[in-house]
C-alpha cells in the first residue's frame, strides 16, 4: 500500500461500491456503522447520524491502516 490514505481510501470505497457484499471490507465497514448508530443513539451529545459515519470512517481506517 502507498503512504496516500486518501487515496487508499477512495480506491477501497471504489472497490466496495462495485462490488458491493462480495467486497472484504463491506461487511466490516456495515458493522462499524451500525455500532456507531446505536453509540450515537445511546450518547446524549451525538445523534446516529454522526455515530454511524464515526463507526464507518474509524473502521475503514482501521482496514486501510492496521
Amino acid at each position: 500500500m502507498s503512504d496516500d490514505l486518501i487515496g487508499d481510501a477512495k480506491d477501497e470505497v471504489v472497490g466496495m461500491a462495485k462490488q458491493g457484499m462480495k467486497h472484504p471490507s463491506t461487511g466490516p465497514v456495515l458493522t462499524g456503522a451500525a455500532i456507531g448508530a446505536v453509540a450515537g443513539a445511546v450518547l446524549p451529545v451525538v445523534t446516529w447520524p454522526v455515530g454511524l459515519l464515526i463507526g464507518a470512517g474509524f473502521t475503514l481506517y482501521k482496514r486501510l491502516r492496521p
